[in-house]
């Protein structure tokens, strides 16, 4: 006979969802090791890397490599308890020193360039974000002054297998090819963060208008966005993956209207998805919404 203690009716109280790292922060922290390893001689088990709200967090360093010009570090990315694509994966930086003073960003194996307009990059830049960018940037000048280093570093920042894992992500929708972007514009991954949805439908929206595509197209999943696709023979960088965000669409066309130039946009859903958006509903998941059937006996009439 099992213990009361031991009851397997006993119900357990939820955990909280456990938080991660970005790409980003596991990329500032294999650059910290890396200077470390050339400008100290060490080879630190873990780094400590400030975020940029000033949290300090620790990460692990997996494997080192290192000559007399450069060291190549690397890392694990965990993304806690949300389902990442890239949870689990190896984030390496390969680092060397130059004789002049500024820091160098290149794409390593893996990691992304970009070849469209629309984003916060250039064309022909690295698919490495702006908050990651300058993370890795005040990291190694604070690196450099401890050190009393006065030339920089280029730093090429890559992702294990990330061609493949990009093939999972909007990434090539974007006009992002070759890999993975480097992200984060807090240094944590959030599970189940909406924000980051949020985030690629106003990025595919601003790359589809700044490369002249006046109609665009905005479904709630697969099986919508492959007859809204057929039906307006529309090219890929014009359809939009929004899920049950709608909102996101509407507000961010709202919000740069003086922006975005679009003669058209065409919403298309499953008829439950349709009708709360019809009742006014903005956020289309059942958690949020749901259907009102007064409400469509109406229409229906």
């Amino acid at each position: 006979m099992w213990p009361e203690s031991a009851d397997n009716n006993h119900k357990q109280e939820p955990k909280p969802l456990r938080s991660g790292l970005t790409t980003g922060s596991c990329a500032t922290a294999c650059s910290m090791a890396a200077a470390h390893a050339l400008l100290g001689s060490k080879k630190d088990s873990t780094v400590s890397i400030t975020l940029p709200k000033g949290k300090i967090v620790e990460l692990t360093i997996k494997s080192y490599q290192l000559n007399d010009s450069w060291v190549r570090t690397s890392t694990i990315k965990d993304a806690g308890d949300d389902p990442d694509v890239t949870h689990g994966a190896e984030v390496f930086v390969e680092l060397q020193l130059i004789q002049q003073p500024e820091i160098i960003l290149k794409a390593g194996s893996g990691v992304g360039t970009v070849t469209r307009d629309g984003l916060a990059l250039a064309i022909g830049e690295p698919a490495i974000n702006p908050v990651p960018r300058k993370m890795i940037r005040e990291h190694l000048q604070k690196i450099a002054r401890q050190y009393n280093y006065l030339g920089g570093f280029e730093v090429v920042v890559g992702v294990e297998k990330g061609e493949q894992l990009a093939l999972k992500t909007m990434n090539p929708r974007l006009g992002i090819l070759g890999g993975l972007s480097i992200l984060g514009t807090t240094g944590i991954v959030r599970p189940f963060s909406c924000a980051a949805y949020i985030a690629s439908i106003h990025q595919g929206i601003d790359v589809a208008t700044t490369n002249g595509y006046r109609h665009i197209a905005a479904s709630t999943g697969n099986s919508s966005e492959t007859v809204i696709r057929g039906h307006y023979q529309l090219p890929e960088i014009a359809l939009i993956e929004m899920g049950d965000f709608v909102g996101a669409v509407f507000k961010h066309l709202k919000n740069n209207r003086e922006r975005i130039q679009l003669d058209k946009l065409s919403i298309c859903g499953g008829f439950g998805k349709m009708t709360k958006l019809a009742q006014g509903h903005l956020d289309l998941h059942s958690k949020a919404s749901s259907i009102d059937l007064d409400f469509l006996a109406e229409q229906a009439k």
